[in-house]
C-alpha cells in the first residue's frame, strides 16, 4: 500500500504593505518550497489582493489550507480595517474612499477560499508571525517593526483579541507607526530610530506586563546591540521568517476564535 500522504500542507502568505511571500510548509513547519516574493501591488482593492496571493500559489507546491497574514483589523476573517491597503500607491499615500467601502466589512477569508478551493484562516499579520515564536507560556506580546507597527498578544498560547497599537497616539499627535516605522528609521538612523524603539518598549511595559516580548518584522534586526542589552532579558529579537513559519502553528493556536 502507498505511503500516506503527511497532509495537510499549507501556504502560508505574509502580505506586507510593500510585498507578499508566501511559500508551502508541511505539517512540521518546515518549508516544502523556497519562499515566492512579490511586491504589493497598488492600488489594491480585496479582489486584486487576492488575485496576487493566487498567482503565487500557482507557483508553489499543492497545499490543503492556507494561512494569510495582512495588515490592520481582522475579525474572523472579515476586515474591520487596514491601512495601507485603502491608499491609492502604497504606505503614507493618499487614501482612497472607494477603497476604504470596498475592504470594510470584506469577508477576505471567504474571498480566499473560494478563489484557492481550500480551507482558510486569515489573521493580521502580527499574530501569525506570532504564532510562529511563542512558547504557549505565560503572556507573551509580539511586535513587529515594519512599514509601520504590528502587535498580537498570547495568553497560554490563545490568541487574544487584537489591539491596533499602531494607530494609538505615542506622544501628542503621533501615532506608533509614525513613530518608529520604516520612514523614521531611514530618516533618523539606526541608533536614534532604536532608541525610540525602547522607548516604546518601556512604555508599554507596565501597560501588558508580559512575560516575554517578542521583537519581529524586517526592520528588528536594525536595532542596535547597545539598545538590545538594555531592555533586559525578557525581551527577545526573532526572524522575520516566523510570519510564514506561523502559517502552520496558526491553526492550532485559536487563532480564528
Amino acid at each position: 500500500m502507498p505511503t500516506p500522504d503527511p497532509a495537510p500542507y499549507t501556504l502560508a502568505v505574509d502580505c506586507g504593505g510593500g510585498g507578499i511571500k508566501a511559500s508551502v510548509l508541511d505539517t512540521s513547519g518546515t518549508l516544502h518550497a523556497p519562499a515566492v516574493r512579490v511586491p504589493t501591488p497598488y492600488p489594491l482593492p480585496p479582489t486584486r489582493l487576492v488575485d496576487a496571493i493566487a498567482d503565487i500559489a500557482d507557483r508553489l507546491p499543492p497545499f490543503q489550507r492556507a494561512t494569510v497574514g495582512m495588515p490592520g483589523m481582522i475579525r474572523h476573517g472579515v476586515v474591520v480595517a487596514t491601512p495601507h491597503y485603502v491608499t491609492r500607491s502604497g504606505p503614507h499615500t493618499r487614501v482612497d474612499p472607494e477603497l476604504v467601502d470596498a475592504w470594510s466589512g470584506c469577508d477576505i477569508r471567504a474571498a480566499v477560499e473560494q478563489r484557492l478551493g481550500v480551507p482558510a484562516l486569515v489573521l493580521n499579520d502580527a499574530e501569525v508571525h506570532g504564532a510562529g515564536v511563542v512558547s504557549g507560556t505565560g503572556v507573551e506580546l509580539v511586535l513587529t517593526l515594519g512599514t509601520g507597527l504590528g502587535s498580537a498578544l498570547f495568553d497560554g498560547g490563545r490568541l487574544a483579541p487584537h489591539l491596533e497599537w499602531s494607530h494609538a497616539p505615542v506622544r501628542r499627535l503621533t501615532t506608533y507607526d509614525e513613530y518608529i516605522g520604516q520612514i523614521q528609521r531611514a530618516r533618523l538612523g539606526d541608533g536614534l530610530w532604536s532608541r525610540r524603539v525602547r522607548q516604546v518598549v518601556e512604555g508599554l511595559r507596565p501597560v501588558v506586563l508580559w512575560d516575554r516580548l517578542y521583537l519581529g518584522g524586517g526592520n528588528a534586526r536594525q536595532i542596535t546591540p547597545q539598545v538590545l542589552a538594555r531592555l533586559g532579558d525578557d525581551v527577545v529579537v526573532v526572524p522575520n521568517q516566523a510570519g510564514i513559519v506561523g502559517g502552520v502553528r496558526a491553526w492550532q493556536l485559536g487563532g480564528d476564535a
